[in-house]
C-alpha cells in the first residue's frame, strides 16, 4: 500500500507527525511511505512548489497524505510559483474532482460552536464540493479597460458532464446516509448554476430512494447558522463549496477538527485513490510552537484508511479514539484548551 506523504509547510510537518504515529500503531502491513517536499518548502529546496519528484511519487501512490502549504516567504512570488498551486496542481494532474468534507459535532463540544448548544448539537452533514471546474480552474486574468481602469476577471463555467459526474458522488453518498441531498447553487442569477440545476435534476432519476432539494448558497449560508441539522449530504460548486465547507467547520466548533477526502475516477486494488488533508491552512503564526491541533489530520488519516484502502474498521478506531480524546477534555487552543500538538497525540494513541 503506498502512500505519498506531503507535510507541506507551517504546521503541516507537526500534524503529520502525529497523524504517522497513529498509522504506526495500527501495524497494518505492507505500507510503504514516500515523503516529500511540496508547496514553499518544495519552492525553496527544488523552485517549484510541485517539484517534478513529488508530483511523481504522488501518481505512483495508491493515496496521497497531504498537510498543509502557505508560507509568508513565498508571498510575493508570481502565481504560478506560490505553495498553494501545489494542492491545485495535485488536484488537476490526479483527476480529484470529488472533495468529501464531513462535519459533524463531537459531544461534548456543543458549547465551543458559535451556534447555541441544542443547534449545533444536531449538526452531522457532508459537504460534496466539485473540485476540478468553476472559478479555481477558468480562464483568469487583469485587463485594462478602453478608458485606462482595471479589472480583474474570472470565467465561472461548468460542463454538463463535470456536474453529472459530481452529482453521482453526491447521491452515492446520501444512500449510505439518511438518503437526503441538498444541491446548492444561485440559478436565479448565473446560467452556471442553471445547468447544474437541470443536470443534478436528470440524475436524480437515477436515484429514487433520495430525496432531493434544492437551496441558494445564499440562503443554505444562512441555514448553516440557523438550523444546520436539517442537512444530510451538500453537494455544490467548487466556489460554494469551498465557503460553505469553513463555515460548516466552525459551526462544529473549530476548523482543527475538519478532515477531507479528495477523491478521482481511478481505482487502485484496494480503492479509491485520492487526496487527504485537514481543511485548515498552515497557521504560519504558530508553526514551531507545538500549538497546532492535529486531530484533523488524524481524521484524515482515517478517511484515507476508508476511501483508498477499504480499512473501515480501523477508520472506525481512528474516529472513536479522536472522539473519546475530545470527550475527555484534551482540547487544544482552537477550542479554548492548552494541550500542545504532541499530547493530543498522545491522547488519541491511548485511546486508540
Amino acid at each position: 500500500m503506498k502512500i505519498a506523504v506531503l507535510a507541506g509547510d507551517g504546521i503541516g510537518p507537526e500534524i503529520m507527525e502525529q497523524a504517522l504515529r497513529v498509522l504506526d500503531r495500527l501495524a497494518l502491513p505492507g505500507l510503504e511511505l514516500t515523503s516529500c517536499d511540496v508547496g514553499g518548502a518544495g519552492y525553496k529546496a527544488h523552485g517549484h512548489p510541485l517539484p517534478p519528484a513529488t508530483l511523481a511519487a504522488a501518481k505512483a501512490a495508491d493515496a496521497v497524505l497531504f498537510g498543509a502549504v502557505g508560507d509568508p516567504d513565498c508571498d510575493n512570488l508570481e502565481r504560478a510559483l506560490r505553495p498553494e498551486q501545489a494542492i491545485l496542481g495535485l488536484r488537476r494532474e490526479l483527476e480529484l474532482f470529488a472533495n468529501l468534507r464531513p462535519a459533524t459535532m463531537f459531544k461534548g463540544l456543543e458549547d465551543m460552536s458559535g451556534l447555541k448548544p441544542e443547534i449545533a448539537g444536531a449538526i452531522d452533514l457532508l459537504i460534496v464540493r466539485e473540485l476540478n471546474g468553476d472559478v479555481y480552474f477558468g480562464d483568469k486574468g487583469i485587463r485594462t479597460l478602453d478608458d485606462g481602469r482595471r479589472q480583474g476577471w474570472d470565467m465561472m463555467a461548468y460542463a454538463e458532464d463535470e456536474v453529472r459526474r459530481i452529482a453521482h458522488v453526491g447521491f452515492r453518498a446520501a444512500q449510505g446516509r439518511a438518503k437526503k441531498l441538498c444541491s446548492v447553487d444561485k440559478a436565479n442569477v448565473l446560467e452556471t448554476s442553471q445547468l447544474w440545476r437541470d443536470v443534478v435534476i436528470e440524475t436524480a432519476a437515477e436515484y429514487p430512494d433520495v430525496e432531493l432539494s434544492h437551496m441558494y448558497v445564499d440562503n443554505a449560508a444562512m441555514q448553516l447558522v440557523r438550523n444546520p441539522g436539517q442537512f444530510d449530504v451538500v453537494v455544490t460548486g467548487n466556489l460554494f463549496g469551498d465557503i460553505l465547507s469553513d463555515q460548516a467547520s466552525m459551526c462544529v466548533g473549530s476548523i482543527g477538527l475538519l478532515a477531507s477526502a479528495s477523491l478521482g475516477a481511478e481505482l487502485t486494488q484496494y480503492g479509491t485513490k485520492g487526496l487527504y488533508e485537514p481543511i485548515h491552512g498552515s497557521a504560519p503564526d504558530i508553526a514551531g510552537q507545538g500549538k497546532a491541533n492535529p486531530m484533523a489530520m488524524i481524521l484524515s488519516l482515517a478517511m484515507m484508511l476508508r476511501h483508498s484502502f477499504s480499512l473501515e474498521a480501523q477508520a472506525v478506531r481512528i474516529e472513536a479514539a479522536v472522539a473519546g480524546a475530545l470527550g475527555d477534555g484534551v482540547l487544544g487552543g482552537d477550542l479554548g484548551g492548552n494541550a500542545g500538538t504532541a499530547e493530543i497525540g498522545e491522547a488519541v494513541l491511548a485511546r486508540l
